[in-house]
């Protein structure tokens, strides 16, 4: 029998998992610089592809708000959802959707629009929270090899009657 002490009557502690809180700080600005070089790629295909006489200095210039964005996007879902998880002690999926409500939201609010960024809050949210929850993969877990697929697929020729069974 356990007492609140959270030791057995044999002395032995039961196996709880427990929970290493996240360096929210050093999480955020990991991810917010990886969401920054992605948001400088997508400013550089944003420049190669526009119409302008800026040329190369384009990239910073016209499109590079972009790149802070991304940034800020990143580093808005990272911190919020290491800050939940600490808050909670949990590492769930829960978490993961909070920190994609809270990236939506900030993209609607880019758009300077209430609605769409309750929508996008939804929606990412929504989504990212899937992910966590179904493990990050989106692929059935019993992948069968070719080989099985095949055989499965094909039909099986009949097993033929061995001679001994003939003679009884």
């Amino acid at each position: 029998m356990a007492d609140p002490s959270g030791t057995t009557a044999s002395g032995a502690t039961p196996d709880v998992a427990t929970y290493d809180p996240k360096p929210s700080l050093q999480y955020a600005s990991a991810v917010g610089l990886q969401a920054a070089g992605i948001g400088a790629l997508v400013s550089a295909v944003q420049n190669a592809l526009g119409t302008h006489s800026s040329g190369a200095a384009g990239f910073f210039t016209r499109t590079g708000g972009t790149i802070g964005f991304f940034a800020a996007m990143g580093a808005t879902f990272a911190l919020t959802e290491s800050v939940v998880a600490n808050q909670r002690e949990v590492d769930d999926s829960l978490n993961g959707a909070a920190g994609g409500c809270a990236a939506g939201f900030l993209a609607g609010i880019r758009a300077r629009s209430l609605p769409i960024a309750l929508a996008s809050c939804a929606v990412l949210g929504t989504a990212i929270g899937t992910l966590d929850y179904t493990g990050r993969n989106f692929a059935p877990r019993d992948v069968e090899s070719i080989e099985e697929r095949r055989k499965r697929f094909f039909k099986q020729p009949r097993p033929t009657p061995s001679p001994a069974s003939d003679a009884e």
